[in-house]
């Protein structure tokens, strides 16, 4: 019987796993999910804890429930794959062998990376971030709050400008809009990652103004001062700070001496095996794949993935191949969405800022537990 150990039981991983346990016959494979913490946690709604907008609970699942009773659940951390023996360590000293390996470890976060981040900056690229921004937002009376990333690459590319605009509505919604200065910061050369959206959400900056700075890429934060400083020479004061902390690859991908200088598992973009080794495959935030950092990618991913190992574990042509698809939807706020879907060879098409968006956001959050870990959809 082969061996399939997916590391990870975020939504690549879990989707992986059960499209896996659908497909295989109990005598082809057996199926081993380790996942650190037990807990598939749904990360977009992150930024709706912050804004008191979703309970942070409610984005908690048991892994074990969401998967298929055949596939074995490992409650433990990876610490080494040894890539040429085929084995993956535990943190406890246990070995899992594996026949195809799928790395689906997400990112970390690496606040300490930028001087003067931790006791400053607040996020919301984590559920405990998230609680701690929105206490922050109930106690604050006035002031100039900053929102920008202290680096690139990070998860979700539109969430920072998604939670500028978040911003505007919490304050306009708690009647104190006009005792707020919210300043944006961008480290590209627009506000918007995707250059076909960006005037959309420029538009939207500027009615609601919102001020913006592009170009900025932080280098520094002074505490005491209360600044952000940039490596263009730039300082910009702040009385709340909400920063997205610097990201890395996996751990256990850099300590294995598989990740690029930031970590970064590299992986073929269309087969999304790893370079170095064919029988490891690669999904989600921990790739240098050229796709944004988004469960919105990695679920596409997850797919070509299952159809690969199990055509790799029959000894059949394996033909699935990913194409960059990425679906996914920004809130702006007023209760208007914008709904982007492009891959590798189509740029989004500038979407049109509505009603309709905002509510297949709202539609995906709540019925995400039901048809994605699954592989329903």
């Amino acid at each position: 019987m082969k061996k399939v150990v997916i590391l990870g039981g975020g939504v690549a991983g879990t989707i992986v796993a059960n499209l896996l346990a659908k497909k295989l016959r109990p005598d082809e494979a057996e199926i081993t999910v380790v996942d650190k913490t037990g807990r598939h946690v749904y990360q977009p709604g992150f930024v709706y804890v912050a804004f008191e907008r979703q309970k942070p609970e409610k984005l908690v699942h048991d892994e074990r429930k969401l998967l298929r009773k055949r596939v074995k659940l490992v409650v433990g951390e990876a610490v080494k794959i040894d890539a040429e023996g085929k084995e993956v360590t535990l943190a406890d000293g246990k070995v899992l062998e594996y026949d195809r390996l799928v790395v689906a470890l997400g990112a970390r976060l690496t606040p300490d990376e930028l001087p003067g981040y931790n006791g400053a900056a607040h996020h919301f690229y984590s559920l405990e971030g998230a609680v701690e921004l929105r206490k922050a937002l109930e106690s604050f009376r006035g002031g100039k709050i900053v929102v920008t990333v202290a680096s690139v690459p990070y998860k979700c590319p539109p969430a920072p400008s998604e939670a500028a605009c978040q911003l505007d509505y919490y304050f306009t919604k708690r009647r104190m809009r006009d005792k707020v200065d919210i300043h944006f910061l961008s480290p590209l050369s627009r506000i918007f990652p995707l250059e076909p959206v960006n005037p959309v959400v420029e538009k939207v900056f500027t009615e609601h103004n919102v001020r913006f700075t592009i170009f900025f890429n932080a280098e520094s934060i002074d505490p005491k001062a209360k600044t952000v400083n940039s490596i263009e020479g730039e300082t910009v004061p702040y009385d709340l700070l909400v920063m997205v902390p610097p990201h890395r690859g996996a751990k256990v991908v850099e300590d294995s001496g598989l990740g690029d200088r930031g970590g970064w598992l590299p992986t073929d973009k269309a087969t999304l095996r790893t370079k170095a080794h064919p029988d490891i495959f690669a999904a989600g935030d921990c790739t240098d794949v050229p796709v944004s950092k988004s469960g919105a990618a990695a679920h596409f991913q997850a797919k070509v993935i299952a159809a690969s190992v199990v055509a790799d574990l029959r000894a059949e042509p394996a033909t699935a191949r990913y194409d960059g698809h990425v679906m996914c939807y920004c809130d702006a706020g007023y209760h208007k969405g914008i709904a982007m879907s492009f891959d590798y060879e189509h740029p989004p098409v500038p979407p049109p800022l509505g009603l309709k968006d905002w509510l297949g956001k709202r539609f995906l959050n709540r019925v995400y537990w039901l048809l994605v870990p699954a592989g329903r959809v």
